[in-house]
């Protein structure tokens, strides 16, 4: 690949709703915490020299939750960019705690969620959050109510955009009935594709798709993959990241690091043009299914 210009830019735009437009390549910020996703990281001055080189690279999408670390993830990102630039757009979620290293915990009550939102607001130095998404569904929460709660604190003017993650086709719908949704954030790769359905029905329906573990299918990148990152003196997560970007024009991928050289090399996916013929190949690759 070309390595003069790398810029998120390359990738092109996508609009979140009405009011938000962002370059179609971001920066997903779980994994700057420690191991586990849990605690400070390692090398703190190096997390924060990540967030601020992917702002240098265009990058104007930054996405977060109070359970990465919890809350080290959203005060890396105070610390590194406020004052934020103007284009920037950060979203982050509640919903799911972290009671510890790899462990998730339900709680998508109404009195938690306002307080999520109130925590990542201070964390954030904001006084309002772009794009704020519901984790996951609570299975002994009333979904709904949920989302009825976001959509008040939008009301309230501390929420600008309503945001799903975790979710089904159905989900999307019955929260659609009650406000206005900006994006989806599913698991999704060249190679895990389980949620094809909702990305086609985001497509339908102008809603931004935001997948997570964009590169997990490099576990399992094979000949196929490897092949064509060869043959575009790519890599093969460069490629995987092509791929989504290729996918649909309401994709907007979220590639994750803790390294500088990673980041530039995510962000350089932006400028990288697979062939049709080579995107279809990629479809034939044996599926991964798994979860978070």
């Amino acid at each position: 690949m070309d390595k003069e210009e790398i810029s998120a830019r390359q990738a092109g735009q996508v609009s979140l709703g009405e009011e938000l437009v962002v370059d179609r390549l971001g920066f997903g910020a779980m994994r700057l915490t420690g191991p586990g996703i849990w605690g400070a990281p390692n090398d703190r001055s190096r997390a924060l020299a990540v967030l601020r080189r992917a702002v240098e690279l265009g990058v104007n999408f930054i996405d977060t939750a109070d359970s990465y670390g919890p809350f080290v993830s959203e005060e890396l990102i105070a610390e590194a960019l406020y004052p934020y630039p103007s284009r920037l757009v950060i979203a982050t979620k509640g919903g799911w705690n972290r009671p510890g290293p790899n462990q998730w915990t339900h709680d998508a009550t109404p009195p938690h969620l306002r307080k999520a939102v109130e925590g990542s607001l201070k964390r954030l130095r904001l006084e309002r959050i772009d794009v704020y998404q519901l984790h996951i569904p609570d299975p002994v929460v009333s979904f709904d109510l949920s989302v009825e709660t976001l959509a008040q604190l939008r009301e309230e003017g501390k929420i600008r955009c309503v945001a799903l993650s975790n979710v089904t086709q159905e989900h999307i719908e019955r929260a659609r009935k009650i406000v206005p949704i900006v994006s989806v954030q599913n698991r999704y790769s060249f190679a895990d594709r389980e949620w094809d359905y909702v990305v086609e029905h985001c497509e339908r329906n102008s809603i931004v798709f935001i997948p997570w573990a964009p590169l997990g299918a490099g576990r399992i990148a094979g000949e196929v993959l490897d092949h064509i990152a060869k043959a575009h003196q790519a890599t093969p997560m460069q490629v995987a990241v092509a791929w989504l970007l290729w996918r649909s024009p309401m994709i907007l991928p979220i590639p994750g690091t803790s390294s500088l050289q990673h980041v530039e090399e995510n962000v350089a996916a932006a400028s990288l043009r697979l062939s049709r013929e080579e995107c279809e190949r990629l479809l034939g690759v044996p599926q991964l299914v798994g979860t978070r």
